[in-house]
C-alpha cells in the first residue's frame, strides 16, 4: 500500500483476532516508531509487549487497581476488566520515558512517543493488519503503571491493540478540508 493510500484511509479496529502478525509484519510495525517527529533523536519512549497469558495477567493487574478504588466493584465489572487485554492477540504499550533536555520538554518528549505510536498503527493498516489504539483510565492508574514496571517519570502513552482483522471496515466521513484548514 502507498504510503497516501494508507494515511487517507486508515481506520481503527476494536476486536481483532489470532494469528499474531509473523515477526517481519511486526519488525516493519516496529522500526517505524523510529521515524516519528524527535526533536533532538531523544527517542523518549519504550514498548511493552503483551502477547499469550501476559494477557491475562495485564486483566488481572486491571482488576487489582480497580478493586484499590472501589471495594464494592461488581463481578461483571471485573470480568468486563479481565476481558479487555483480550480483544487482541498482541499489546503494544507505549511507554514515554522523558529525558531531561535543556531544548526538548516532557509534553514534546509525550507528543513524539503519540507520534511513534500513530506511525505504528498506519504500519500495521499498510501491511493488512488491525489495530487500535487505547487507553482509558487504567492506562493513567498508579497501580498498573507500577505493574507494568514504569519508573516514577514514565507514563503510558497508549496500549496498541494488534491482530488480525475479523470485521469490515468502517466507512468513515469524509472531511470538509475548508472548515478545518483556515488561512490565517
Amino acid at each position: 500500500m502507498k504510503a497516501l493510500d494508507a494515511l487517507h484511509s486508515r481506520i481503527s479496529f476494536p476486536k481483532l483476532n489470532d494469528p499474531i502478525p509473523e515477526q517481519e509484519v511486526l519488525d516493519n510495525i516496529y522500526k517505524s516508531a523510529f521515524r516519528a517527529a524527535d526533536h533532538a533523536v531523544l527517542r523518549p519512549w519504550r514498548f511493552l509487549v503483551i502477547k499469550g497469558e501476559s494477557r491475562a495477567r495485564l486483566g488481572e493487574l486491571f482488576v487489582s487497581a480497580a478493586s484499590t478504588d472501589r471495594p464494592d466493584i461488581t463481578e461483571a465489572e471485573k470480568l468486563k476488566l479481565r476481558d479487555k487485554p483480550l480483544r487482541a492477540p498482541l499489546i503494544l504499550v507505549t511507554v514515554v520515558s522523558p529525558r531531561e533536555h535543556p531544548k526538548v520538554p516532557a509534553c514534546e518528549q509525550e507528543l513524539s512517543a503519540a507520534a511513534a505510536t500513530q506511525n505504528m498503527l498506519i504500519a500495521a493498516y499498510a501491511q493488512g493488519v488491525g489495530a487500535m489504539w487505547r487507553t482509558g483510565s487504567m492506562a493513567y492508574h498508579p497501580l498498573v503503571m507500577a505493574g507494568l514496571g514504569l519508573d516514577s517519570h514514565e507514563k503510558i502513552i497508549a496500549f496498541v491493540y494488534i491482530g488480525s482483522i475479523n470485521a469490515a471496515a468502517k466507512n468513515l466521513l469524509e472531511v470538509d478540508l475548508k472548515t478545518r484548514f483556515k488561512e490565517w
